[in-house]
C-alpha cells in the first residue's frame, strides 16, 4: 500500500455489523470478543465487505488489549494468539477471492481510550505522558506487526500526545502504518488544530497514509486539504454514519448521514482510500463501490 496508484474501498464497520447478524457486544472487548467466541463470523463479515467491493479489510482487534484479555481471564499468551487470529480471519476471507483483485489486510491498533470501553476515544486526553502511552501501546503493536497484516492501521486516535506515541514507536521500525483521526469539525476530539495534528506523521516514512475515521461525514472533505497540504501523502477517509455513540447507555443516537453521493466529493478534494466506519454496512460499501466504478 505504500504507493496508491488509484483509489481504493475500504471496508465498514465490523462490530455494528457483528451486532447487526445478531451478537451481542456489549462486552469490554467489543467485536474482540467474537475472536474467542465466533471467530468464523468475523471471517464471514471480512468476506461480505469484500464482496461489496471493498479491497482493505480491518482486523477485530481495535478494541483488543492484554489488560482487556486478562479481566476476561485470559492470559498473555492466548491474547497473543487472539491478536493473531484477527489478522489470519482477515487474510482467510481474501483467501476465498481468486479473481487477480489485489486485496490487503490492515491489523486495526485502535486508542488507548477503547479499551476503557467508556467512549473515551471520542474525547482523548486520558492524563497519560507520551512515554506512558508509548509502554501501553508497544505490546500489542508488537504483536500486530508480527502477525502478517499488510499494513497497521492506527485508527480512531483523538489526541496529538497518542498520535506522538504511535508515531514515535513506528519511526524507523520499518512497519507500513496509516495513520487516521476521530474529528469534530476542524479539530481532533481533543480539541486540537487538525494542521497540528497531521504535521506529526510528515516526517515518518512509515505512515504510509494520514486522514480520519469515525467521525460526522460532513467534516471529511474539509480534512482531506488539511491531510493533503501538511503531509503530502496518500489520504484515507471513513466515517461513520452520522450518529453519535451514547457512551453512558452504551447506544448510536442520531441519524444516518452516510451517502454514497459524497465519495465524489471526497475524491475530488483528493482523497486514496475511502470506506466506512461505525454503522456502515456492506450495502453501504457496496453504493461506494457502484459510485466508485461509474
Amino acid at each position: 500500500m505504500e504507493q496508491v496508484a488509484e483509489m481504493l474501498l475500504s471496508d465498514g464497520g465490523l462490530a455494528t455489523e457483528l451486532e447487526a447478524r445478531g451478537h451481542d457486544l456489549s462486552d469490554g472487548l467489543w467485536s474482540a470478543r467474537l475472536l474467542l467466541d465466533a471467530p468464523e463470523e468475523i471471517r464471514a463479515v471480512h468476506a461480505a465487505y469484500f464482496r461489496a467491493g471493498a479491497v482493505i479489510a480491518t482486523t477485530a482487534s481495535y478494541q483488543a488489549s492484554f489488560e482487556g484479555f486478562a479481566a476476561r481471564g485470559i492470559d498473555r499468551e492466548q491474547g497473543v494468539r487472539l491478536l493473531r487470529r484477527s489478522v489470519e480471519l482477515a487474510r482467510q476471507a481474501r483467501a476465498e477471492f481468486e479473481d487477480g483483485c489485489e486485496r490487503w489486510v490492515a491489523a486495526s491498533v485502535g486508542p488507548y481510550g477503547a479499551a476503557l470501553a467508556d467512549g473515551s476515544e471520542y474525547r482523548g486526553r486520558y492524563g497519560l505522558s507520551i512515554a506512558e502511552l508509548k509502554r501501553w501501546h508497544l505490546p500489542r503493536l508488537e504483536v500486530l506487526a508480527a502477525a502478517g497484516a499488510d499494513v497497521l492501521a492506527l485508527e480512531t486516535i483523538p489526541d496529538l500526545d497518542e498520535a506522538e506515541a504511535l508515531a514515535g514507536l513506528l519511526d524507523g521500525s520499518g512497519v507500513p502504518a496509516w495513520l487516521s483521526y476521530t474529528i469534530e469539525g476542524s479539530r481532533t476530539r481533543a480539541g486540537q488544530p487538525l494542521r497540528d495534528a497531521f504535521a506529526i506523521a510528515a516526517e515518518i516514512p512509515e505512515i504510509v497514509a494520514v486522514g480520519v475515521n469515525c467521525c460526522a461525514p460532513r467534516d471529511v472533505t474539509a480534512a482531506i486539504g488539511l491531510a493533503r497540504e501538511m503531509t503530502g501523502k496518500p489520504v484515507i477517509v471513513y466515517p461513520n454514519s452520522g450518529e453519535e455513540w451514547d457512551a453512558v447507555r452504551r447506544r448510536w443516537a442520531g441519524e444516518s448521514r452516510f451517502s454514497a453521493s459524497l465519495v465524489g466529493e471526497w475524491v475530488e478534494a483528493g482523497a486514496a482510500i475511502v470506506g466506512g466506519c461505525c454503522r456502515t454496512s456492506p450495502a453501504d460499501i457496496a453504493r461506494l463501490a457502484a459510485v466508485v466504478a461509474g
